[in-house]
């Protein structure tokens, strides 16, 4: 049974990397981006304001989630990233890290949780996941990504 745990350890950085590169959703840039949140969060701890919790040990976990408050937004959450492991996908990874997060969000004082999430078909079954679990559309940014590629935001009330 994987064991959740909110500690960021170095060989996380380079595992959260090859795990969202291993999706094939998200570009080079992104995927380093996902590694340097916790490369901030390793060397600022919870002031960098990124948590994070992992489904598995440190390096071979089998999903993920960084989530943080919304600056000047007293209550609200921003859901950064949620990845499951290409080889663990369909497993019901997804839905148990989302719930864990919700659960943290909300005891750090999390009312709303907001995602950001493409409007390109490839990320057809990310939104269905999150309108499964109750997040709601709130808005769409037209072309926000690129051309063709609009940025839709989901939330939910805690």
């Amino acid at each position: 049974m994987d064991i959740f745990r909110d500690q960021v350890f170095a060989p996380d950085v380079r595992a959260i990397r090859d795990l969202v590169q291993g999706t094939g959703f998200f570009t080079a840039e992104e995927c380093v981006m996902a590694g340097d949140l916790a490369v901030e969060r390793l060397e600022k701890g919870p002031g960098s304001g990124y948590h994070f919790l992992f489904l598995g040990p440190a390096g071979d976990f089998s999903a993920y989630a960084c989530f943080g408050p919304c600056c000047c937004a007293p209550g609200s959450f921003d859901l950064y990233w949620i990845a499951v492991r290409d080889d663990r996908r369909g497993q019901g990874l997804g839905s148990r890290i989302l719930a864990a997060a919700e659960a943290r969000m909300k005891d750090m004082g999390c009312r709303k949780i907001w995602v950001e999430t493409s409007s390109r078909s490839q990320y057809d079954p990310t939104r269905a996941f999150y309108q499964a679990r109750g997040y709601a559309q709130e808005a769409v940014l037209a072309d926000f990504y690129g051309l063709g590629d609009s940025k839709i935001i989901y939330s939910k009330t805690l």
